[in-house]
């Protein structure tokens, strides 16, 4: 019976390792933060860390420590902690367009076509990059403040939605959902949609 839990418990931690293996980490700002004490100043260091599989899952931490590589590490197990599923278009760019807030940072995410590549600066590009987004146009308006900047482009994600989840909702086929695109162009297929989903 222990010898069944621990192959269990192997199996897990292989998982976990092959899971961890594939992500990839950005150091997105480190800021040097003083705190003033009896004897003078400690300073210790901040690091904001964005972390993603490049398939649609994404997360963002930020972990304090006296040094920098203790607040990278304390920082990137926060992010693994908290990382989300954002449904992508053709494993390549979002389903629709998009705009997020947080505090006085706003910014607006596009889907684009093919071979546009990743147009967005700074903490925008780091998150759009480690969540494997290939073809977007990202505009910040407003504070340019790291942290704001990552926040509000993890509510533009959040509110992403792909077309099975909305078929899900209202109770629809895909098909029934998507139909024919106002301008012309052709909207993808429900088998396609099915796949992206």
């Amino acid at each position: 019976m222990a010898r069944r839990e621990d192959n269990r418990r192997d199996n897990r931690n292989n998982r976990e390792e092959e899971r961890d293996s594939e992500i990839v980490e950005k150091l997105v700002h480190i800021n040097r933060v003083a705190a003033t004490v009896k004897g003078g100043r400690r300073f210790s260091f901040a690091a904001l860390m964005v972390v993603g599989d490049q398939k649609g899952r994404v997360g963002f931490g930020h972990g304090k420590a006296r040094e920098v590589p203790e607040a990278i590490r304390k920082a990137t197990e926060e992010a693994k902690k908290t990382m989300i599923r954002v449904p992508l278009r053709e494993s390549r760019t979002l389903h629709h367009d998009g705009a997020g807030r947080w505090g006085a940072g706003k910014v607006m995410v596009r889907s684009a076509p093919p071979g546009t590549g990743v147009i967005a600066g700074g903490p925008m590009r780091a998150v759009l990059e480690t969540l494997g987004v290939q073809d977007v146009v990202g505009k910040s308006v407003g504070s340019s403040n790291p942290y704001n900047m990552v926040r509000a482009t993890f509510e533009a994600l959040k509110a992403q939605s792909s077309p099975r989840q909305v078929a899900a909702k209202r109770g629809k086929k895909v098909s029934d959902v998507i139909g024919r695109r106002a301008d012309g162009a052709s909207a993808p297929t429900a088998e396609t949609a099915e796949a992206e989903g």
